[in-house]
């Protein structure tokens, strides 16, 4: 069974992603960029080939975190933005 990449924490959100990358094309930028490296840090941390150095997978860790973190206030702000919208 393949087990289910842990760093794809937005999936629940994907129609405001959506949104966010027609309207704003730095989130596209920065979303696209986290998209493809949860996909690499997933595979690194998934294969069976070469190691891979301890402080590599760390910094992609970290640099994903990074990116996440704004996602996230781009998310919220979205959010914050349509519920003003509705009122």
């Amino acid at each position: 069974m393949k087990r289910q990449n842990k760093y794809r924490k937005f999936q629940l959100q994907q129609q405001n992603i959506e949104a966010l990358e027609r309207e704003n094309t730095r989130f596209k930028r920065v979303y696209s960029e986290y998209e493809n490296m949860s996909n690499e840090l997933w595979n690194l941390e998934n294969s069976s080939g070469e190691p891979v150095p301890d402080d590599f997978i760390n910094a992609m860790i970290l640099q994903t975190s990074y990116l996440e973190e704004e996602i996230e206030d781009w998310l919220v702000q979205f959010n914050n933005n349509q519920v003003e919208v509705r009122q």
